[in-house]
Parts: C-alpha cells; sequence; structure tokens
C-alpha cells in the first residue's frame, strides 16, 4: 500500500488498513485502555500484549502512520555501492543502513530503526550532500546489519591518505587563489572522499568535546586544528591542494558565498548529533595563501546553564545571587575571551527566568536560544549596534537587560541609565580582575558619581582545566612552584599536589573545565574610593580586607582540592605584586 494513503491516520485505523487486525479487535483494545486496566498504555503496546499483532506489525504500521514504507532488510542485497557511500562514523552515529546509492544523482536509501528518527535524514543531506529518502525496517535486523558491514571504522589517517593519492585534485595546486577554477573546486567539494573527511573531523570534533575546529593554509600545508578546554590540538594534515575543496564544502554546508572569496563570511550550521542538538557558527577569513574557517562548536548538552552548577564556591555562589537579585544597578563579568564569561551570565538569567521576569538580550552573536528570553542579534551593518539595541529595551518594559559587552562610552552610558531607571543590567568586560573594570568604566568616559550609583558588583573569571582524576598523580611540590605561587611550605603543610599522570587520552590528563571567581561587591568605602578616583591597587587592597577571594588564591585552593595543577594556575592567574 502506498504510505501517503496511511500517513497521519490513527493507528488502529492504519493497522486495519494493513490488514494486521479487524476493527472490533481495535475497539477491544480502546476498551481496554479506557476501562483503566491498560491505562496509560498506547494502543499499539496492547494490540502487542493481547497477542491481536506482533511488534514487527506495529514497526509497519507506525512506519505507514509517518507516511514511510517499511522494508524487510534482511531480505535485501545491499550493492557495494550503497555501503561505501556513507563513512561508518555517520552510520553509527545516526544508526542508519545505506540499501540503495546511485552515484550519478547522488541519491541515497536509507534504513531506519524508527521513523522518528528524521533528523538522521536531515543532517545527511547537509553533512553529505545526498538526495535522501528514508524507509523503516526491523531495528534488530538494522543493527545486526550495521554490526556485519560497519564494525570497522575508516580512520582519519586512511581518508587522508586516499585523497593524497588521487590525482584528479592534483590540479587544484596547480592555480593561484586569484585564478582558482571554481567548477573543479564545486567538483571536488561534492567528492564522496572530501564529504567524508570533513565528515569525519567533525564527528571527532564533537565527541572529543571541542569548542572549536580551525581550518587553515599556509604557504606548504594546510592545517587542521581542533580547541579541546581552550587548547589547540593537530589533526592529520590533507594535502594543501585540498584546502579550497574543503572550505568550499564548509561554505556550502553554512550557505555561504562560494565564489567570494575576498570578504569574511559569517553562517551557522544546525546538526543533531546523537540526537542533542550541535549548533555550529562558521567564520570565514580570507588570507594571503587562501580562505581560513573556523567552525566554532555550541554543543547545548555540554553546556552547564545552572548559576550552582559553573563551579561557584558555597560562599561566591552566595555573594552572587545576592547581586543578581538586586532590584537594579549594573552587574559586571570580567575576563579575557574565552574565560567562561557568556556561559556564567546565561546561567544567571536562566534563575532569574521566570513568568514574573522579563528579560531582554543584545548579543554579538546569540550563542544559545533560551525559551522566556527575548533575545536580539547585533548587527554593525545595518545599524543595530549594542547602544542602540539598549536604547531601544528601554521602550520594552523589561526587569533584566543583558548587553553582550560595553565596549563604548554610548553603550555604557545608556547601560548606566537602565540602571538609574529601575533595571537590573549584566554585561561583560576585557579587563585582568575585578578592581580594574572600575578605572576601564572611567577610561571609557563614565562620571565616577554614576558609577558608585549603579554598579552593584563585578565578577572576575579565568577557565583552567580540570585533572583526570582516572591519570592524575600526587607529588610534593618543588621549591620553584611555591616561589611562583608566592606562597611557603609552612603554608601548605604537609599537603601534596596533584599533576597529569602519562596517558595517551586526548587532552593529556585533563578532561573539563572549571572556573575560578573573583567577586567584588560595592561598599560604602569603596564607593567613595572611587569617587576619589583611588588606583586599582588601592581599590584591590580594600576589597581584600572586605574578603574578596582574588583568582590566585580561588586558583590555589582548587590546587589544595586535587582538582587542578600548579600549571593551569600560574598560567592563568596573576599574582600579587
Amino acid at each position: 500500500m502506498d504510505p501517503s494513503e496511511l500517513k497521519g491516520r490513527k493507528l488502529g485505523r492504519v493497522l486495519v488498513k494493513l490488514g494486521k487486525c479487524t476493527r472490533e479487535q481495535v475497539h477491544e483494545g480502546l476498551t481496554k485502555q479506557k476501562d483503566g486496566s491498560a491505562a496509560g498504555k498506547k494502543i499499539g503496546e496492547i494490540l502487542v500484549e493481547m497477542g491481536t499483532i506482533t511488534q514487527l506489525d506495529l514497526q509497519e504500521a507506525l512506519a505507514g502512520q509517518a507516511g514511510m514504507k517499511y522494508v524487510d532488510v534482511s531480505k535485501i542485497t545491499i550493492p557495494q555501492d550503497a555501503l561505501d557511500a556513507v563513512p561508518a562514523e555517520n552510520v553509527n552515529t545516526y544508526h542508519v543502513l545505506p540499501i540503495e546509492y546511485d552515484k550519478a544523482t547522488k541519491r541515497l536509501k536509507v534504513a531506519l530503526k524508527s521513523p522518528d528518527n528524521f533528523h538522521a535524514v536531515d543532517d545527511l543531506r547537509l553533512l553529505m550532500g545526498f538526495k535522501v529518502e528514508a524507509v523503516v525496517g526491523d531495528p534488530d535486523a538494522i543493527e545486526g546489519l550495521i554490526k556485519e558491514h560497519f564494525s570497522k571504522s575508516e580512520s582519519m589517517v586512511d581518508v587522508v591518505s586516499a585523497l593524497a593519492g588521487d590525482e584528479r585534485f592534483a590540479s587544484l595546486g596547480e592555480h593561484s587563489d586569484a585564478s582558482i577554477d571554481l567548477d573543479a573546486v564545486m567538483e571536488a567539494a561534492d567528492d564522496n572522499q572530501v564529504v567524508k573527511l570533513l565528515n569525519l573531523v567533525l564527528l571527532q570534533a564533537i565527541k572529543d568535546r571541542a569548542s572549536d575546529i580551525h581550518f587553515e593554509p599556509f604557504e606548504n600545508e594546510f592545517k587542521m586544528r581542533y580547541r579541546i578546554d581552550g587548547v589547540l590540538y593537530e589533526m592529520v594534515p590533507p594535502p594543501k591542494h585540498l584546502g579550497s575543496a574543503i572550505t568550499s564544502r564548509v561554505k556550502v554546508m553554512a550557505e555561504l558565498d562560494i565564489a567570494e572569496r575576498r570578504l569574511p563570511q559569517d553562517g551557522r550550521i544546525e546538526l543533531k548529533v546523537g540526537g542533542l542538538p550541535v549548533d555550529l557558527r562558521v567564520a570565514v577569513l580570507p588570507t594571503i595563501y587562501g580562505e581560513s574557517v573556523v567552525m566554532r562548536v555550541l554543543d547545548r548538552s555540554n553546556v552547564e546553564l545552572s548559576i550552582d552548577r559553573v563551579g561557584l564556591r558555597e560562599d561566591d555562589f552566595n555573594k552572587t545571587l545576592g547581586l543578581i537579585h538586586k532590584p537594579n544597578g549594573i552587574v559586571v563579568v570580567t575576563g579575557p575571551t574565552g574565560s567562561g564569561k557568556t556561559t556564567t551570565l546565561y546561567a544567571a538569567l536562566a534563575h532569574l527566568n521566570d513568568i514574573k521576569t522579563k528579560i531582554l538580550t543584545a548579543e554579538d552573536p546569540v550563542e544559545y536560544d533560551i525559551d522566556g528570553l527575548c533575545q536580539v542579534q547585533v548587527n554593525d551593518e545595518v545599524g543595530l549596534t549594542f547602544a542602540k539595541a539598549l536604547r531601544s529595551f528601554l521602550r520594552q518594559d523589561p526587569d533584566v537587560i543583558l548587553v553582550g559587552e560595553i565596549r563604548d562610552l554610548e553603550t555604557a552610558q545608556i547601560a548606566v541609565q537602565a540602571s538609574l531607571t529601575g533595571h537590573l543590567v549584566l554585561s561583560t568586560l576585557h579587563t585582568n580582575d575585578a578592581p580594574s573594570s572600575i578605572i576601564r568604566l572611567v577610561d571609557l568616559g563614565i562620571e565616577p558619581f554614576l558609577l558608585t550609583a549603579t554598579i552593584e558588583g563585578i565578577v572576575a573569571q579565568r577557565l583552567v582545566r580540570r585533572l583526570d582524576p582516572a591519570v592524575k598523580e600526587l607529588y610534593v611540590p618543588s621549591d620553584e612552584e611555591l616561589m611562583e605561587l608566592q606562597i611557603t611550605r609552612e603554608e601548605i603543610g604537609d599537603r601534596k599536589f596533584s599533576r597529569p599522570g602519562r596517558t595517551d587520552r586526548v587532552g593529556g590528563g585533563y578532561k573539563g573545565r572549571m572556573a575560578l571567581f573573583e567577586i567584588m561587591s560595592l561598599d560604602d568605602n569603596m564607593r567613595e574610593l572611587i569617587m576619589k578616583e583611588a588606583s586599582t591597587a588601592v581599590l584591590r587592597e580594600h576589597a581584600r580586607r572586605r574578603g574578596m577571594r582574588s583568582l590566585r588564591e580561588c586558583g590555589l585552593l582548587a590546587i589544595y582540592e586535587g582538582v587542578t595543577s600548579v600549571d593551569e594556575v600560574l598560567r592563568e592567574t596573576l599574582g600579587e605584586d
């Protein structure tokens, strides 16, 4: 029967149409569902329990209900072309079985274990460039065939070796970047081996929880690197002449202009890997040796958007809650790029996000879409700056405003104005620590008396890598290490420190990251010092006397607890002068 005739119909009707049971049997099942003897169960499940239909009958009916054909995969012979069309990594990630492939039209037929797995179809279209047709089959039979044909994964080294020896691509390296043959590049970008390589890179990066993937052209090589926990690692480099094909493939996926090679471009790729949503933000930059591409991996399942899970110690957690629950004022989170400022702010907003609170955000870019927040993407090209968005926000009756970054005097002035008119404003700055943020805002042109009236607190933060508990080892720190940390052996007593043990795992003995925090809240004495234009050192000393824990001290506590290493804390924090 044509699946289109069954699509969207009630399951009982589909089963009757397929001849799997009678109307009377369906009514009997519905009666059981209503009288409470099978309450909470679906009609298909009830009919299987009654022995009226089999599990395979139910699967066939569910496929028909979704408008998809059901195929008995155990009775078909899969051609080698179909088996070669999709890399083993994709087959195992998306739980699909390729059963037919037409190379000329790039039409692929795949068997799914469940009609619910439609994301796999969308991602195969995007990642591989196929025209995908999906059918449904018996999950056990599909799993058996996947194990039989795709148990051995093709490594990145294998694919790169195959590409290096393929003479079809050799001509790509003969042209200068200005005279490159676009048709040849497009043909190479659509080639199955190039697509396969990019797939492997993406899936490996997502599996290893990478935050960024870099494709970089140089004079004599083309590098592929990815960043894990803030550190870059190099992958097997492909032949130099394939750089343009790989970057063009990325541009095709991100729906960017292939022909434009002189201007920077930004795009976005949305995938669902292993059932979890992954956003890839693509940034293309023209360089003297070709286009450099960076893909930012935004894996929502990998981010803790909860204020009690960002790594705050109990006293710092209570201080932070006190700051973000103020009725008005400005709270600034500061630190260098990649220090987790945005994640901390999102966690604060997630905590404040309820039915009684109107929250508006101006961001560049909007990194995570959060239900309940009105999020605005800043776009300087059309004149939508932070300042312009912020000015409009004041007419939208918000309770809480997030400004992605205070970059200039105009933005800072409107943030001050918003806080003075009864709004809580959250924002970020780029400074080394919390006290120096005050001087930075004064340097921007904000009057000290306005700062003292509006700033409620400043949170500085850094990210350090966590030691992998499985391979870390204890040791007695050397005198040199203690000197660098500016502590004495008497201060540490008989404590032992931890460091990464020998390992060949990705990350080199580290796994994940944690934040170090420095939280400075303003009191009357601090406000008086700001009015007198006191130096950063004076402000820092006053904050320390009032109990502010510096980034270095926060790092020392993490070292004492065996969570991170001396090297990580020294790399990310400054000692006292």
